[in-house]
């Protein structure tokens, strides 16, 4: 199936950005509708028939991207005036959304791991396969660089509820398997490595790089991906025993 053509500006970092505001956004307003009417303003949702739906939507997507980028920089503990700061909108806004901390910092984790999934298929949509699993380790580079900012408070939430781990781990396995088999099957992958074994081994990289040396992340990454696609050619099932022609290209 032929690929859609991107723009000029397609670039690694912008498009990469692009991409997470993108799926962001949609995945934040697919929440606030799925919690429907009688949800009430302190779950950070209003009744369809209210004219100011559209702005709460909208306030919790700043909240929540604002808060993403608090967390990261600065760690669970910033202060909740900086992120309202961030987002444009009074603290007041943010209590009616996000009645705690906790709940605020759970929201900013499940609504990270959505956009890996959901990046996956935007990114296979768009991308040849090995392109598609390049980004979207860069975007988990991104992911976890969140998460660690957030583990003050996310490790004593994800010890009294390990089912909440467990299905935002099961969720980012699948995206990265489904990138996997996707660039197997175009016989640009290795096929011996997991979802899970990829997750295991990006994360391992950005914990072991200082949260300043982001650029040693991302390098490190580049030379895991290199190792992913080396070999590719003769372990593909789409083709055992690959031309002349096809190992020179």
């Amino acid at each position: 199936m032929a690929k859609r053509t991107l723009p000029p500006d397609y670039t690694e970092a912008h498009s990469v950005l692009q991409m997470r505001s993108s799926v962001s956004d949609r995945l934040v307003r697919r929440e606030v509708v799925a919690a429907g009417p009688g949800a009430g303003e302190a779950a950070g949702t209003l009744s369809p028939d209210r004219p100011l739906r559209a702005d709460a939507v909208r306030n919790r997507e700043l909240l929540i991207r604002a808060a993403a980028a608090a967390f990261s920089a600065h760690g669970a503990e910033v202060p909740l005036e900086e992120i309202t700061r961030r987002a444009g909108v009074g603290i007041g806004t943010l209590y009616r959304h996000f009645p705690t901390r906790d709940s605020l910092v759970e929201a900013v984790y499940r609504h990270e791991v959505d956009v890996l999934g959901e990046s996956a298929d935007e990114l296979l949509d768009a991308l040849p396969p090995d392109q598609a699993l390049q980004k979207w380790m860069q975007l988990f580079v991104r992911h976890v660089a969140t998460k660690r900012g957030m583990l003050s408070v996310l490790k004593p939430m994800l010890s009294s509820n390990p089912s909440l781990f467990g299905e935002t781990r099961d969720h980012a396995t699948a995206a990265a398997t489904k990138l996997l088999k996707a660039g197997v099957a175009a016989g640009t992958v290795r096929a011996d490595v997991d979802g899970g074994d990829l997750l295991r081994a990006v994360g391992g990289i950005c914990m072991s790089t200082d949260q300043e040396r982001s650029d040693a992340a991302d390098r490190l990454v580049g030379l895991l991906f290199d190792g992913l696609r080396h070999g590719a050619a003769g372990r593909s099932p789409v083709s055992e025993a690959p031309s002349a022609e096809g190992r020179s290209a």
